[in-house]
């Protein structure tokens, strides 16, 4: 029936029951079939692994304002690589190291309320103790409800402008 009408048989589903196949042009059908899969690969969201490090003597103040970032990344939805690094003779003090990081972790879970996941035990590489973690897909935030947000703000900003209008100054006489 297909060479009747110059097409092909081509299996379309091996594993149903009964198999399923069409009679299909071979060429249109793979065309379609690779325009789909970069149109697929095109809006496919690429995550980037974004890296934060800090140093073992770091203070309270900066280690707050570094977690503040991951906080910030993992929202967004990326995941977030962190590195401890160790200098001169703080190489013999590996448990600090992984004290630090420990605490850098219950912290995360504490201000995102155990939305976060350890992708990557902590590890010592070298001179480097490094960790990965990621925020919890299904708590983040849609895109659609940001941008509302933003239409709100641009609302308000046109009001403000009406509310404070031109007074004309009375002509001198």
């Amino acid at each position: 029936m297909a060479r009747d009408q110059d097409l092909d048989l081509v299996e379309i589903s091996a594993d149903a029951k009964p198999p399923v196949a069409k009679i299909v042009d071979w060429g249109k059908f793979n065309y379609q079939r690779t325009k789909q899969q970069q149109k697929n690969k095109r809006n496919a969201k690429t995550l980037d692994i974004k890296q934060m490090r800090l140093g073992l003597k770091i203070g309270e103040h900066d280690l707050l304002t570094k977690l503040g970032k991951v906080d910030k990344f993992l929202t967004v939805g990326h995941k977030v690589k962190i590195t401890v690094f160790f200098r001169g003779r703080e190489l013999a003090h590996k448990d600090i190291g992984f004290k630090l990081a420990d605490d850098i972790i219950n912290r995360l879970q504490g201000e995102t309320g155990d939305q976060i996941f350890v992708d990557q035990q902590p590890q010592l590489a070298g001179k480097q103790l490094s960790f990965v973690v990621r925020g919890n897909p299904a708590t983040r935030p849609k895109p659609d409800t940001e941008k509302a947000g933003s239409t709100d703000k641009a609302e308000d900003t046109s009001d403000a402008v009406v509310a404070n209008p031109v007074i004309p100054r009375p002509a001198d006489s």
